[in-house]
């Protein structure tokens, strides 16, 4: 069955980037019948919208806290995953392996927690000069039924993230056309193409199942479940959305590189170039064909002497294969399953990529402070978002590295505040006491419908 373009948010397909005026609504309930009348005819924008984009984007999501806040019997509430049902921050040992704690920690957040966890996001997108009168209309529509908690605008800062460095290259390709078998089969090769399942409920994964979401009773709102035809699915052609708000000390992270630029006889940007993994440009630190700065792997580098193990879009997307690289056909296949190839069990250290990628949707935002909305689509939180950022951004022992977390956005504990530089002869470099640069101002996990699941949420 292909894909339901008309029935999936448009966020999923486009990244909107013409639309560079943006605003985030963090909303709450206060009068349940009104907002789910309001939720039945919000004008969402599909995925089916494409050429001429649309002046005007509207993008809705919901917490477990707002589905039960508008009615949502608990039941069905219970068969979303078990990280969307309790939350980002709510959770002391979810917080510990996020890297919330300390600075980053829940109490610590603007919003999230306690009372400021909010119901429902509103993602606006407009074309120039068109978000303010939008932006105004859908506030007075939707007050009928919501509070707003809080609102985040964003910033156009063109394709940088606030450090400074083109952001956005890395994404997984979807498999809009359901040619990558879904099926549970080892991969040899690392490919950037990503089942629907790995990003959409309601499709099989690269596990070759299908993600668990609620299955109703059958509803001429909802469509049929594919692998159980007899069951009306809620989470068909919808996702989980996970958004933080990561504030940047853009002039911290500067300042530091220029002390220990002038210690090591380097220029600040090839050190950051060394944190990151790319140039600020773009353009990766590890061989990628011209023109192409998406096209590539580490397998030619393996200990990381032109892209450090521990650089952040190493870390974020390690490009690995279910088995790590060796000699083509059944024997080399067999000596690394075995064991027996010395330097291929030497990489074999990092999970397979293509279980844990997630599809970015992030915004700047400058004002007071400056950082990112982090947004990210997934159908698993643990399996994906949790993941990485516990097994891989987060984990001092990430690719058989010691006391290191993610340079720019891993938490600064007791020797965990270090970054090694592999040489091509002779011991690392080792930078000691980097600073913490990103700090967690915010999070929540949400469901983002398929719009005929939003539809039936707003009449059931």
């Amino acid at each position: 069955m292909n894909p339901e373009f008309d029935d999936i948010q448009g966020i999923v397909r486009f990244g909107y980037k013409h639309h560079v005026e943006a605003c985030f609504l963090l909303l709450q309930v206060h009068d349940a019948p009104a907002a789910r009348a309001w939720l039945a005819t919000a004008p969402v924008t599909s995925a089916a919208t494409a050429d001429p984009p649309p002046a005007t984007v509207l993008q809705l999501a919901l917490t477990s806290e707002g589905l039960r806040a508008l009615g949502v019997a608990e039941d069905t509430v219970a068969g979303f995953s078990s990280e969307f049902i309790g939350g980002m921050g709510t959770d002391a040992s979810r917080a510990r392996r996020l890297g919330d704690v300390g600075a980053n920690a829940p109490s610590q957040w603007q919003w999230g927690t306690g009372a400021h966890i909010p119901h429902v996001l509103l993602m606006l997108y407009a074309l120039p000069g068109q978000l303010a009168a939008w932006q105004a209309q859908i506030e007075a529509d939707y007050a009928v039924g919501f509070a707003l908690l809080t609102r985040l605008p964003c910033a156009d800062l063109g394709e940088a993230e606030p450090f400074g460095f083109k952001d956005g290259i890395s994404q997984p390709t979807l498999d809009w056309d359901r040619t990558r078998p879904a099926v549970d089969a080892e991969h040899a090769t690392y490919s950037n193409l990503s089942c629907l399942g790995e990003t959409l409920l309601g499709y099989p994964n690269e596990y070759g199942g299908y993600t668990d979401r609620p299955l109703l009773p059958p509803h001429g709102a909802l469509p049929h479940a594919e692998e159980t035809p007899d069951r009306a699915d809620l989470g068909r052609n919808g996702s989980y959305l996970v958004l933080r708000q990561l504030e940047q000390d853009v002039q911290g992270f500067w300042h530091w590189l220029d002390g220990v630029a002038e210690q090591h006889t380097a220029t600040r940007e090839t050190l950051a170039a060394t944190l990151v993994g790319r140039k600020l440009d773009g353009r990766p630190l590890a061989d990628a064909p011209p023109g192409d700065p998406n096209g590539f792997t580490y397998a030619a580098d393996p200990r990381g002497t032109r892209c450090p193990l521990g650089a952040h879009v190493r870390r974020a997307n390690p490009r690995t294969a279910d088995l790590p690289p060796g000699e083509p056909g059944f024997i080399g296949w067999l000596t690394r399953t075995l064991g027996f190839d010395a330097p291929a069990l030497a990489q074999d250290r990092v999970a397979s990529t293509r279980f844990h990628r997630l599809l970015r949707r992030g915004r700047e935002y400058r004002g007071t402070d400056t950082g990112l909305y982090f947004v990210c689509l997934g159908a698993n939180i643990a399996r994906q978002f949790e993941f990485v950022q516990a097994a891989w951004l987060n984990a001092p022992q990430f690719a058989g590295l010691h006391g290191e977390t993610d340079p720019l956005v891993g938490i600064r504990e007791p020797a965990q505040d270090d970054f090694s530089i592999p040489q091509p002869s002779g011991p690392d470099q080792r930078l000691s006491g980097l600073p913490q640069f990103v700090t967690v101002r915010g999070g929540a996990y949400f469901f983002l419908p398929g719009i005929r699941a939003l539809r039936y949420l707003g009449t059931a």
